[in-house]
């Protein structure tokens, strides 16, 4: 079975992307964890596909390079956006489109950015938010010497986010509007190039406990910024935007009965 795929990075993070309106790709864990393959596969921190909706332009689901589905990718919703732009799935600069976390908004700003309009984070406790898909922050001194691997596995299992776990942002703030963050993630079970969700959480975190307001700056690991807006009243997030680079890397088509042969 071949199918057409896009890959496209979200400042550093990258996604396959695939046009799913016909409703012929098959959404398999096994599949896609082949396809997300560094070595065997395409190569990729999320496979992104899109279907129809009833309630939006388009439904984006994300799965992670283990297979596993989640509920929202941050920089992965900025890249579906551009996408869906580009195959027809979004007639305009300005689109919605349905995730497992809830109806996103975006509108592409020009040829290089885009904006989304990010699900209210919720469910702040200390240094804890949920910003679509849970995110524990770990606010460190040297960005460049923090254990990212062994220390963000150690926390993403731990008995505390038991049984479904967290993602684990290791950050640097520095006051008013400035943060570097590298992310250890979820699904990806590694540190990424960068994290859309943990760069929400990072800011909105920052702004309630450290002493950041909006809009805030976060330079991720491979040295893009995004820029993390909204608005918080002592005790609620709301109109958080998220708003950063994408690009087309390349096109190509993929036989995923080869991979699937490949995978085993």
């Amino acid at each position: 079975m071949k199918v057409k795929f896009a890959k496209m990075h979200g400042a550093g993070n990258d996604f396959i992307m695939i046009d799913d309106r016909e409703g012929n790709f098959p959404c398999d864990g096994r599949r896609i964890a082949a396809m997300a393959a560094r070595r065997t596969g395409v190569g990729s921190e999320g496979v992104i596909v899109i279907q129809p909706s009833s309630k939006a332009d388009f439904r984006m689901r994300f799965f992670n390079p283990d297979g596993s589905e989640a509920e929202l990718c941050g920089n992965g919703a900025r890249c579906v956006a551009a996408f869906a732009k580009l195959t027809g799935a979004a007639k305009g600069k300005v689109m919605c489109f349905e995730t497992p976390a809830g109806v996103v908004d975006a509108e592409i700003l020009d040829e290089a950015q885009v904006k989304v309009w990010m699900p209210d984070p919720k469910d702040l406790k200390g240094d804890f938010i949920n910003s679509g898909v849970p995110h524990k922050i770990e606010v460190v001194e040297n960005l460049a010497k923090a254990d990212v691997e062994s220390e963000g596995r150690r926390i993403r299992l731990s008995d505390e986010f038991a049984p479904f776990g967290t993602n684990v942002d290791f950050v640097s703030y520095r006051p008013p509007h400035r943060v570097s963050i590298r992310t250890y993630e979820r699904g990806v079970e590694a540190e990424t190039g960068a994290c859309g969700t943990g760069s929400v959480a990072a800011a909105c975190v920052g702004v309630a406990r450290y002493s950041l307001s909006f809009p805030v700056q976060v330079k991720t690991a491979e040295g893009y910024e995004l820029v993390v807006d909204g608005e918080f009243d002592g005790n609620t997030f709301s109109s958080v935007t998220l708003t950063g680079p994408v690009k087309l890397v390349f096109e190509g088509v993929i036989d995923l009965d080869s991979l699937e042969a490949v995978s085993e």
